[in-house]
């Protein structure tokens, strides 16, 4: 959890999200189970309540200004693994890294991964999470079987698909209740390695093709790869504007391994990647831009043209944010501005006005990222839906910049595509109405559940869910 643990009144700290904007103080308390989980519930905060996993969303979603916050990372039990069927059940507080760690060495994968390893199973059905694979795997919540439930009256209520009380809960952002148990469906594989094709894409234009198009290989049974990354440089202009790099992987299979290749001894053992601490921060205006600029023309050109095959660790691929420790320092001590926004297939030219509106202002930026999603889930609030993502950061205090994030809000609304909610901290509360047509679904659902607004945290407040 991403709270100092410096006190500086009598019982709150200070906490913020992982973009480290907007930090604010609350009382945090450590349940050890259940039992204290409903205590503390009871014990009736004037501000409210809220859960918290490792504090890795990035905006307000996981605050609760002066009142109480539930650090569930005490609850970390592994309830119950069945082999036969592929199903976990865990508590909410452990991490999808500690249960990577447990289920490859049996040979079972998470079937959705984020771009960290390191948020709980509470959080990610709240935050619904996603990843790479999601035209074929979906969200998160598509592979969760079973939740148990700590409504705000007390009750624990097993939620499963298909009922509105889940729905609303996968993405629900922890305010229809907490969760305190996750049973998941697994992913059998052979192999923590991925088979990796890389290749250097010269613009926008031909990104979405390669993106929208077959991929230039497939399984042996005729299946796509399942995961499809591309990192987009956001400072090229001009014919080389959304230059990336697209990197297409899949599960490797232990007979796909070389016959001398050392993981043929140990074919699941997980190998998580890390790099050397990152320089203090990125630097701003145009000595920002001028570094940037020189580190995305070194990335660009540095990769292969095209390769194919590569065998890389899971977590080098799939956990781009856990190479760097403190990564979200990157940006200074004044954080950094996430945003993340989905776009439906047909609208391209929006997708297209957004990159160059990026391309054009020169924001100092790390890579930015675009994937494509799938069928949508079913959670209420959940982000993903058929069609474009993209998301980047943006160092805060950028002239400018709440004025022109506003103006990307107006063409995603245009375009009828959505923000994430677990990334945000600054979106207008009309502008959520028309993204998520079934927020009055969720507020009425809520307000049965919740009629004394016992669960509540920054968010809610700010945008009134």
């Amino acid at each position: 959890m991403a709270v100092e643990t410096r006190v500086l009144d009598d019982d709150c700290v200070p906490i913020s999200g992982w973009a480290r904007t907007s930090p604010t103080l609350a009382r945090v308390r450590r349940p050890r189970g259940s039992a204290e989980v409903a205590a503390a519930l009871r014990a009736g905060d004037p501000r409210g309540a809220l859960a918290r996993g490792l504090g890795r969303a990035y905006g307000d979603a996981a605050q609760n200004a002066g009142g109480t916050v539930l650090d569930m990372t005490g609850l970390t039990r592994i309830l119950a693994f069945d082999a036969a069927a592929g199903l976990v059940v865990c508590e909410a507080g452990v991490s999808l890294h500690r249960l990577m760690t447990a289920l490859l060495p049996r040979g079972f994968f998470l079937p959705v991964t984020p771009a960290t390893r390191y948020v709980t199973a509470g959080g990610a059905v709240a935050t619904d999470v996603h990843g790479g694979n999601h035209p074929g795997a979906g969200s998160f919540a598509r592979h969760v079987v079973a939740l148990d439930l700590l409504t705000p009256d007390g009750e624990v209520r097993t939620a499963v698909p298909g009922t509105p009380l889940f729905d609303a809960t996968t993405g629900g952002l922890g305010l229809t209740g907490i969760v305190l148990t996750v049973t998941l469906r697994l992913l059998r594989v052979e192999t923590s390695l991925l088979s990796v094709d890389t290749e250097r894409v010269r613009d926008l234009d031909e990104l979405m093709a390669r993106l929208a198009g077959p991929p230039p290989r497939r399984d042996a049974d005729g299946a796509p790869p399942p995961y499809e990354i591309a990192r987009i440089d956001p400072l090229a202009r001009g014919a080389a504007m959304g230059r990336s790099v697209l990197v297409r992987a899949r599960h490797a299979p232990y007979e796909a391994l070389p016959r001398r290749h050392r993981a043929r001894r140990a074919p699941l053992a997980f190998r998580p990647v890390r790099l050397p601490a990152p320089p203090p921060y990125v630097p701003g205006g145009p000595l920002g831009r001028t570094v940037l600029g020189l580190a995305g023309e070194f990335r660009h050109r540095a990769g292969p043209r095209r390769s194919t095959g590569r065998l890389r660790p899971l977590s080098a691929v799939l956990h781009p944010f856990d190479a760097l420790p403190h990564g979200n320092r990157l940006y200074g001590p004044e954080g950094f501005v996430p945003y993340r926004c989905a776009v439906p297939y047909g609208q391209e030219e929006a997708l297209c006005r957004i990159v160059r509106r990026i391309a054009a202002r020169r924001f100092p930026a790390l890579p930015a990222v675009l994937t494509r999603f799938g069928e949508a889930g079913p959670g209420w609030l959940s982000y993903p839906l058929p069609g474009w993502s993209l998301g980047l950061d943006l160092p805060t205090g950028l002239p400018g910049l709440a004025a022109f994030l506003d103006a990307l809000d107006e063409e995603v609304l245009g375009a009828g595509g959505r923000v994430q909610l677990a990334a945000d901290s600054r979106v207008r509360p009309d502008a959520v109405a028309a993204m998520f047509p079934r927020l009055a679904d969720f507020r009425a659902l809520r307000a049965a559940l919740d009629p004394g607004a016992v669960l509540r945290s920054d968010l809610s407040r700010r945008l009134a869910l």
